[in-house]
């Protein structure tokens, strides 16, 4: 079992102060928008004996269990995050394997450098997530109602938003949809700024349901995002609820402090909210244009304490404890490589006293328990 030395990403919609909070450091004034742990190649854990993808490595099937090896290969199959927002994520989708692969071989026929800026795919993986609130979380998730949505748009009194609004009530749904995403992003770009402009002020003047999207507006003006993030719908986790993103579902994260889990991949297509690269075409072909619920997840609890957020992805699967003074010692022992998150009090968990955002790679088999007064996640994978 090895204590990680974990990599945080500067990203400029990080929070400057929810992280180091946590950590109980002094902010340092620049935003640090996530604390990735595991073996992904851009920014791997460190150990005593090396990056955790080195280690991984040298030996897979002692690390990871033969299990795991033979079913996701000799990887870490996901990768944990603290994830601290302090301004809008871009809104984008995820997409399916199938799709990830043939974009990855696309791009490599076509010689399309991994760190180019128009490049869309990083690996040949999907990209399932799971977030799990720590304060108060906003995010948009999945399409709202068409119909709903067209009051939504209606009730801004915006007269360049009724084609949309008229589109959205057209059948089938998934045709609605996928038309006025459509024309959104593929509208005149200064037209468009002037209508999210009338937007925005509608919205802050409204406020109430609204008040999300004008907050949006604020740090992305004129984005034709702004217009597609009301087609979502808009989600507030309280402290140990989660959101599941499959593949195809747009979303974006707006405010607050999470543990984020996913399969290792780096692939997004953005739809908007972002000076990034925008493939209106490509991300057509990956987004699901289906109402949906949110679906909030809250954990299942079983006998021994662990309390499980369930997904239908093998890749990952992510739990929590809430130990209490005085309880008994629990063991965690797996025939499955896990990370242990520390986000409150202290927890020990074998030789290693964990304080909060402290963590360790514990390999497949290894003989583990834990005790304390804390909350301790546990992610690893179904094998």
């Amino acid at each position: 079992m090895d204590r990680l030395d974990n990599t945080i990403r500067p990203y400029a919609w990080g929070s400057p102060t929810a992280i180091p909070h946590l950590l109980g450091v002094e902010p340092t004034g620049e935003p640090q928008a996530e604390m990735w742990m595991g073996a992904h190649p851009g920014a791997p854990s460190r150990t005593p004996r090396g990056t955790l993808a080195d280690v991984i490595d040298a030996d897979p099937e002692r690390e990871l269990g033969r299990a795991a090896v033979a079913r996701f290969g000799p990887r870490l199959p996901f990768l944990l995050k603290l994830l601290a927002a302090g301004a809008p994520l871009s809104l984008q989708v995820h997409p399916d394997l199938a799709q990830a692969q043939e974009g990855y071989a696309d791009e490599e026929r076509r010689g399309i450098p991994v760190d180019a800026p128009h490049r869309n795919y990083k690996d040949a993986n999907h990209k399932p997530e799971l977030i799990c609130a720590l304060t108060e979380f906003d995010g948009l998730c999945g399409f709202r109602d068409p119909v709903q949505a067209a009051g939504l748009l209606d009730g801004l009194g915006v007269d360049s938003l009724k084609p949309y609004a008229d589109l959205l009530r057209a059948h089938p749904e998934d045709a609605a949809l996928r038309e006025v995403l459509t024309a959104v992003l593929g509208a005149d770009r200064e037209e468009m700024a002037r209508t999210v402009a009338e937007a925005t002020a509608a919205c802050t003047r409204l406020g109430g349901a609204y008040a999300p999207y004008a907050d949006i507006a604020h740090h992305y003006p004129g984005d034709p995002g702004v217009i597609a993030a009301l087609l979502l719908h808009h989600v507030r986790l309280q402290p140990g609820e989660a959101l599941f993103l499959g593949a195809g579902v747009p979303h974006a994260y707006l405010n607050g402090l999470g543990v984020e889990i996913m399969a290792n991949s780096d692939n997004v297509l953005r739809c908007g909210l972002t000076p990034k690269h925008v493939d209106v075409p490509e991300l057509l072909r990956v987004v699901r244009f289906e109402p949906s619920d949110p679906g909030v997840l809250r954990p299942e609890a079983s006998p021994d304490g662990e309390e499980v957020y369930e997904t239908p992805t093998d890749e990952f699967r992510l739990s929590r404890y809430v130990l209490p003074q005085g309880g008994p010692r629990r063991d965690l022992t797996r025939p499955a490589p896990q990370i242990l998150l520390c986000t409150a009090g202290t927890v020990r968990a074998g030789e290693h006293a964990l304080r909060p955002g402290q963590s360790v790679f514990v390999p497949a088999d290894e003989r583990i328990d834990v005790s304390g007064a804390g909350t301790l996640f546990r992610a690893t994978v179904v094998v």
